[in-house]
């Protein structure tokens, strides 16, 4: 069997109120605090639900409770905002009925975290895709948005929305957001100027001024100190639990995805900090001639701070404090104001511009988030509007009025709507209709809003006659138009009728409203229903340079100069407020009511008094009753026989038959009384909450007895389960051990036959061993033997052959010593006549071949720059040996250069050149001598982030390295990519690779250095060059020698160009475009450590400080 959870499982006292039993104000009131006890906060009342705020947050919005009321029915689980949610957005997709989802309460019970709730639960059902994912997250982060400029910290609530706002957010046929429109209804704009003591001015004020940099407030020219902004309390800035810094992070990334430009962004920063700099221009009397009194500004600062933040002249929005211009047809007249007046136009101007800027945000949300197809689409709307306001202490004003008379209209379609659906389920399930008995607050909206005789429309009246009006002529008109209404009181009205009610003071009126009576004080109540803007301000607004300002106040164009007056405030809300009324009458309604539990904002605390007071005004008991009036539960035939069929032995455990019937033969089978219950075309209705509550209490019953039937079998099966495991686990283990006995004998045998082997297989190997050695001691022996008879006959031949060598020694020099003297004797007559020359011939020879042997055994090497060579060791050989020497240098060189490949050839080259231009003239010389001349340091053919460079480039790169270029104005150098090739040097960005500067080798007549070590160089270029419009080029190098050594080389190697001069001197000029500026060489210690120094002296100085060698 399928178990299914319901509302009626494990419940904590009763999750419907129309099945409360019995039902009273305080069966209502107990029933809700014990399930806010444990943590159940919200309750049906049949389709509506009840949110109380727990204060805390609960782990029951998670992705799994979201997946678990996923496509429920509304009664399958227990209470949820989620159940509401996804039966309104499962009648929009599936039935194609288009929603509202109605929130109403008190400041501080949760209506905005109850619309965040249902808009993240639409957003985690609906289909997924990366225009759908983007159209959900641009209507979720209008909430931070709105939430910033609209909310604010009050003695209820620390985010209270002051305004009221109603969102349309439409859906393709699929069910995916395509968008969605806002409303804004009646934000308090009062609260800008003026914040009662312990509440906050709205979040954004506080929030630029913790969360901005430095710079965006110097931009803003404000101040970090609250202290010293006269529109914001300072006894409640902070806020416990409130991170104003992190909100505005959170603010700008909301409006970034939401779709506003970065400049439109800072438009509205601009716009917040005008309204700061606003609150703190004073005015201070000054007498006129006439002996009228004149307000002028005091400190002109704040007001010359603003003119700047919105681009006015000054003088104008000055005399706009100061002055009011009036029109009638073609007349103008123009009063002074005194400092009264000017502190109203103040405040009127902050008021007007927050208001408009805020409702400038609604729409430009609108345009980001509004759906960009033009087919039909299905629209769910949110409401979320203040709740019924009673001050306790009398001090409601036109505020409260206002917001009361939208809640009376919010109840009056409540109950209309309530009653529809009632009625038309009833038709639906052909039940017969009774009429319900319920208050109809229709006379009380008619009280507020008729066009003749209405409160709202005498205040109108009264704001625009001629003559002198106050708020007690307007209260005199109530008392003589409406003295006589049943739901009207007011001092002079009671006293007509010769009653004394003193808690009723002389400027107040009171209303009877569904909720119970609130007291008005009339104070404020004209001024803030004709709010008004002086033109003169209008105007002055208009003419500022600020692009956002002109379009808040179009009223300002004096081309378009309107003389009627515009609608009042409380005409305008009417307005809305039908508006929105048909609205939600053309939708399917869906309701919360949200209810706050204690006045502390602290958990686990529940305050008897506050809630039933807060029940009263909601209405709720008049809803139960309106549900309960019929029949109080229905439920559709299969569910309910899904639910009961185990109460009766013909449905259970499966029913055949339809599951209507089913229904009727359990309720025959249960003797249910047929008054107790009705049935309809698809669901059974039960009057009675009693009898619901004895199906359940015989279902409990069944469930225990079915639970010890099943409990019996399971242990019954567990037991037979458990046996046939021991035997077949018996079996099992005998098996193994007769294995394992089997194994241990074989392991047995198997070892005792490898021991015979292996004892055998040692006596054979051991035999052969023996074997083998024999054969190998008498080989050895042979090989022995023919080796000492081998030797001896080898030493027999020795001896013989020594023998007659020494023999024929003898005759040879017998026969020598002959020859010797047979000629001495021949040649001795003649040897006394030559004897002289050919003993000086004789001895210059052997010293000069005995000179030539010793020269060839004292050779020096073969490197060319080995200057070493030996002595001559006789005086007049030294001519030889000077020429000697210069030709074995020249032969060695010459056998040198032979190896050279011509690349080393040319590196060669350039060295020599380097030796003539620099040799004993730049002191940096010495140290590239042993450094070889790469050229391509920066790998730029290789590097794949600069193969765009190297493209640029025509010719072959000689040269290509990091320089730095140094600017004229501090002397600091910025990294540059310095490459030459035949024709021309390029400069471009080390990080982007752009060319910053190309410059023809013909355009480039010198290049400067200093004799110092540093790396400087200048690269002059020739007046009147295409190049040289901004001047020559200052720069720094490491490999000076090489970059210097290459661009003369190159410009010598080309015929239709002059050789470039080196010009080295420790100071001479540079042209930077017009002026010409000294570079100065000096040495010194930079403050830097060991390395040059750059610093400007001034206009025509650059001193270069360089480490003393």
């Amino acid at each position: 069997m399928e178990v299914k959870t319901s509302l009626l499982d494990n419940m904590i006292g009763v999750g419907d109120m129309v099945l409360l039993e019995p039902l009273s104000e305080e069966s209502f009131i107990e029933n809700l605090n014990k399930r806010f006890d444990h943590n159940e906060i919200y309750t049906y009342i049949g389709s509506v639900v009840i949110s109380m705020n727990p204060y805390k947050s609960l782990p029951i919005y998670t992705a799994e409770k979201v997946e678990e009321y996923r496509n429920r029915n509304f009664y399958e689980l227990s209470p949820h905002i989620f159940a509401l949610a996804d039966e309104a957005y499962r009648s929009l997709r599936d039935q194609d009925k288009d929603q509202c989802i109605l929130i109403t309460g008190e400041s501080g019970a949760g209506k905005t975290e109850a619309s965040k709730f249902v808009m993240s639960y639409v957003a985690a059902v609906c289909g997924k895709g990366q225009e759908v994912n983007k159209v959900k997250e641009q209507l979720l982060q209008s909430n931070p948005v709105l939430e910033a400029f609209g909310n604010a910290k009050t003695m209820r609530n620390d985010n209270s929305s002051r305004f009221g706002k109603y969102m349309d957010i439409e859906f393709d046929f699929k069910g995916d957001p395509l968008g969605g429109v806002i409303s804004n209804y009646l934000l308090e704009k009062s609260r800008v100027v003026k914040q009662p003591r312990g509440e906050r001015n709205f979040h954004v004020f506080y929030q630029l001024l913790s969360g901005a940099s430095d710079d965006m407030l110097k931009k803003l020219k404000l101040d970090r100190d609250f202290s010293k902004y006269n529109y914001l309390s300072l006894d409640s800035a902070t806020v416990n639990g409130l991170d104003d810094a992190a909100s505005f992070r959170t603010v700008r990334n909301a409006m970034q995805i939401v779709g506003f430009m970065e400049d439109e962004v800072q438009s509205v920063l601009e716009l917040v900090a005008a309204v700061l700099k606003l609150g703190n221009i004073e005015f201070k009397p000054e007498s006129r001639v006439n002996g009228f009194d004149e307000s002028r500004v005091k400190d002109k600062n704040d007001l010359k701070e603003m003119c700047e933040l919105l681009g006015i002249e000054q003088s104008v929005l000055e005399r706009a404090f100061s002055f009011r211009t009036v029109e009638a047809k073609m007349e103008k007249v123009s009063t002074t104001l005194n400092v009264a007046q000017a502190y109203y136009a103040r405040d009127a101007l902050a008021k007007n511009l927050y208001s408009r800027l805020f409702s400038w945000l609604v729409n430009r949300i609108n345009e980001s988030i509004k759906a960009q197809t033009k087919k039909r689409k299905k629209v769910m709307g949110v409401l979320d509007i203040y709740g019924f306001e009673i001050f306790e202490d009398g001090d409601n004003s036109f505020e409260q009025f206002i917001i009361n008379y939208c809640n009376e209209k919010l109840q009056q379609i409540f109950i209309e709507l309530t009653l529809r659906e009632e009625q038309e389920e009833y038709i639906r399930e052909g039940i017969e209709w009774t009429n319900i008995e319920y208050f109809n607050n229709a006379i009380i909206c008619d009280l507020i809003e008729n066009n003749k005789n209405g409160i709202l429309a005498m205040l109108d009246e009264e704001c625009l006659r001629p003559g002198t009006v106050t708020d007690e002529t307007f209260l005199d008109k109530l008392n003589t138009v409406c003295a006589e209404h049943q739901h009207f009181e007011s001092r002079l009205s009671k006293n007509s009728k010769f009653l004394t009610d003193h808690s009723l003071p002389h400027n107040c009126f009171r209303i009877q409203h569904y909720a119970g009576k609130v007291l008005y004080r009339v104070e404020g109540f004209v001024d803030k229903n004709n709010d008004l803007l002086y033109r003169d301000l209008s105007q002055a607004m208009y003419k500022a340079n600020h692009s956002l300002i002109k379009l808040l106040f179009p009223e300002g164009n004096p081309a378009k100069v309107n003389l009627k007056r515009p609608p009042t405030a409380g005409f305008q809300f009417r307005a809305s407020v039908g508006t929105l009324m048909k609205n939600l009458l053309t939708k399917n309604p869906n309701y919360i009511r949200c209810i706050k539990p204690n006045d502390k904002k602290a958990a686990h605390i529940f305050t008897d008094s506050l809630v039933c007071h807060q029940v009263r005004y909601l209405g709720l008991m008049e809803n139960v009753r309106v549900r309960r009036a019929g029949y109080a539960f229905r439920q559709v035939y299969e569910s309910c026989l899904e639910r009961y069929k185990m109460l009766c032995k013909q449905t259970w455990p499966h029913w055949r038959g339809p599951a209507r019937e089913g229904v009727e033969v359990l309720l025959t089978d249960l003797q249910v009384p047929a008054e107790e219950f009705a049935y309809g075309r698809s669901k059974i209705f039960i009057r009675n909450p009693r009898t619901l509550f004895f199906l359940e209490e015989k279902r409990r019953q069944c469930l225990e007895d079915l639970a010890a039937l099943i409990q019996k079998i399971y242990r019954g099966w567990k037991c037979r389960t458990h046996f046939l495991l021991l035997k077949k686990s018996q079996v099992v283990v005998s098996a193994w051990y007769r294995r394992f006995a089997q194994q241990k004998k074989y392991q047995k045998i198997r070892c005792s036959a490898l021991v015979v082997q292996s004892f055998i297989r040692g006596w054979k190997a051991r035999k052969l061993l023996r074997e083998l050695k024999h054969k190998k001691r008498c080989e050895e022996a042979v090989t022995t033997i023919s080796a000492y008879w081998h030797g001896t006959q080898a030493r027999w031949e020795l001896r013989r052959l020594k023998e007659e060598a020494r023999n024929k020694h003898a005759v040879s020099v017998i026969w020598a010593a002959w020859l010797g003297t047979k000629v001495r004797r021949e040649y001795r007559k003649f040897f006394r006549a030559n004897a002289g020359k050919k003993i000086y011939d004789f001895t210059i020879q052997r010293i000069m071949q005995k000179y030539f042997l010793g020269l060839k055994k004292t050779m020096p090497s073969m490197s060319p720059i080995d200057k070493s060579w030996p002595a001559r060791p006789y005086g007049f050989l030294d001519g030889t040996h000077q020429e000697l020497r210069r030709v074995f240098h020249l032969w060695r060189c010459k056998k040198y250069r032979s190896q050279f490949t011509e690349e080393k050839k040319a590196t060669y080259e350039e060295k020599l050149a380097a030796s003539e231009l620099f040799k004993d003239k730049k002191a940096l010389y010495p140290s590239s001598v042993g450094q070889p001349f790469k050229g391509d340091y920066v790998e730029i053919t290789k590097n794949p982030k600069y193969q765009k460079l190297n493209s640029l480039v025509e010719d072959k790169v000689l040269l290509a390295d990091v320089v730095s270029k140094i600017n004229r104005a501090n002397g600091k150098g910025a990294p540059r990519i310095f490459l030459l090739t035949k024709k021309s040097l390029v400069l471009a960005d080390q990080k982007t690779g752009q060319v910053k500067a190309s410059v023809p080798l013909l355009d480039l007549s010198s290049v400067s250095v200093s004799t110092q070590s540093d790396g400087f160089f200048a690269l002059r270029l020739k007046e009147g060059a295409m190049s040289a419009a901004k001047g020559d080029f200052l720069l720094s190098s490491d490999r000076l020698i090489e970059i210097i050594t290459k661009l003369h080389r190159t410009g010598a190697a080309s015929a239709d160009r002059n050789h470039i001069n080196i010009d080295i001197s420790d100071e001479f000029l540079v042209q930077f475009k017009q002026d010409k500026v000294c570079v100065k060489f000096i040495q010194g210690t930079p403050k830097n450590g060991n390395g040059v120094a750059c610093k400007r002296k001034n206009n025509r100085l650059l001193e270069v400080s360089v480490p003393s060698p």
